[in-house]
């Protein structure tokens, strides 16, 4: 039986008196100082704590001044740039690479890789009948839910689940990194078939192929691909695998991992900020606003059409009415963000393959017309310019994965840079984190309930 408690009016009433007694006077962050969101006006981000991670660079020290730049994005500081052409130029899968590199702080020689590939591939299977005991049962039309649900119900199949010697924690990490590709296909699988009545798939992985090649394995009713195909879904997984320890998801896993807890609760909190379409659920706002802007535009090579709809989004008349461009903009990057510049030449590529030039030539325009109507229309603080949630949508689609999966694809990426800084969080300190609220709220006497 589903579970169909729905809002009363006692409880719309009861949020009404809720929302009178929470709401807080916005000049008061400016009084005391506060940084909303952790960021100043600038969108400069409070200085939370260190990381050797990654970084990332939008602003150059030019005279004593900080200047816009075009974006950086460092592994272990190494340019992403440098990483993806290294592995792209000799025709190989970059993921389980860049995975060791985030977290051993080091690229692996030829030894190295070939011992890791086939670690990973050796923990590439779930605990008996935990497809049908657990995936299986109540399958969600939310697959970040679903993966959440079955990250919590490993910690059960785990003799060792609350030890945090780093040991057990690497090993911990190195298994959800190899299984999460499985939960999130058979997640989607199991709501595929029970929930739209379509035909059941589970194809178990192959060791030998990399973790690209064995999501459109397993995703497919037929098994097969293309090596383009793999080859930019392995690319898109390397560029969502990390963003430095100030981005939501990962922020989380240092608050929730500094308290102490298991590894499997750490991941799930970190999943449940990633499910936000603030955070990994961005690329389908952007796939679902350009199928509505195609219904308004019949001509996809007017620009004075695309910019009347982008007017339009600003101005909160048309799409979800937020008053928003999805995958324009970045909290750090305002010249450029590198991820889409290196993503953007293999986007144009595949849609080549897939017969969809059209469509990335108004990707491709929306783009060039965005941050001139952003700039004009709106009083910006920095620059404007597409993000990597941008394209990855429209990559997705041309990989016939379904929109379920869109964010599932994120997490089976970043699971490797949240692993990377629960190790590191353990490793540094024991200090639990807990930043200050200033409180607002004047004292008040307390009235007896007769006297109310």
């Amino acid at each position: 039986m589903a579970f169909k408690m729905k809002v009363t009016p006692e409880m719309e009433a009861l949020t009404n008196i809720c929302v009178d007694n929470s709401v807080m006077d916005v000049s008061l962050y400016g009084k005391y100082d506060v940084k909303r969101g952790l960021r100043d006006l600038n969108g400069k981000g409070v200085l939370a704590g260190l990381t050797q991670i990654s970084n990332i660079q939008a602003y150059k020290d030019i005279d004593g001044k900080s200047v816009p730049c075009e974006g950086k994005l460092y592994y272990r500081g190494i340019d992403v740039e440098d990483l993806t052409r290294g592995f792209l130029q000799e025709r190989r899968f970059g993921f389980e690479e860049v995975a060791y590199l985030l977290l051993f702080g080091i690229l692996p020689n030829e030894s190295e890789l070939a011992d890791f590939n086939r670690m990973l591939a050796a923990q590439r299977s779930l605990p008996t009948n935990f497809v049908r005991d657990v995936i299986m049962k109540a399958p969600s039309k939310d697959m970040m839910n679903t993966l959440s649900r079955s990250v919590l119900t490993l910690y059960s199949y785990d003799d060792n689940a609350d030890d945090i010697t780093l040991s057990n924690v690497l090993r911990q990490c190195l298994n959800l990194i190899a299984v999460f590709p499985m939960l999130s296909v058979y997640g989607y699988q199991a709501h595929n078939h029970y929930n739209c009545g379509n035909s059941l798939y589970i194809h178990h992985p192959k060791k030998e192929l990399s973790t690209a090649e064995n999501i459109l394995r397993m995703l497919r009713p037929d098994m097969k691909y293309t090596p383009l195909e793999a080859e930019i879904l392995d690319l898109a997984l390397v560029l969502h695998m990390e963003h430095g320890g100030g981005n939501n998801s990962t922020f989380t896993t240092h608050v929730v991992s500094s308290s102490g807890t298991d590894t499997y609760s750490a991941i799930a909190a970190a999943l449940g900020s990633l499910k936000g379409p603030k955070h990994g659920g961005a690329n389908i706002k952007v796939v679902n606003m350009f199928a509505d802007l195609k219904k308004h535009v019949k001509d996809p090579k007017d620009e004075d059409a695309i910019s009347d709809y982008l007017v339009k989004l600003l101005h909160k008349e048309a799409f979800d009415k937020r008053g928003l461009i999805y995958g324009m903009g970045h909290a750090v990057y305002s010249i450029s963000d590198p991820r889409a510049n290196i993503f953007k030449g293999f986007v144009e590529k595949l849609a080549h393959e897939k017969g969809r030039d059209k469509d990335f030539a108004l990707y491709a325009k929306v783009e060039e017309l965005a941050p001139k109507i952003i700039a004009r229309e709106r009083k910006i603080y920095k620059g404007v310019s597409a993000n990597v949630d941008f394209y990855s949508g429209f990559v997705y689609s041309m990989l016939n994965l379904p929109i379920e999966l869109y964010t599932p694809m994120f997490a089976i990426a970043r699971i490797v840079g949240w692993s990377a800084h629960r190790m590191e969080e353990l490793i540094n300190t024991d200090k639990i984190i807990r930043p200050a609220y200033k409180n607002v709220k004047d004292v008040e006497n307390y009235t007896p309930l007769n006297q109310r």
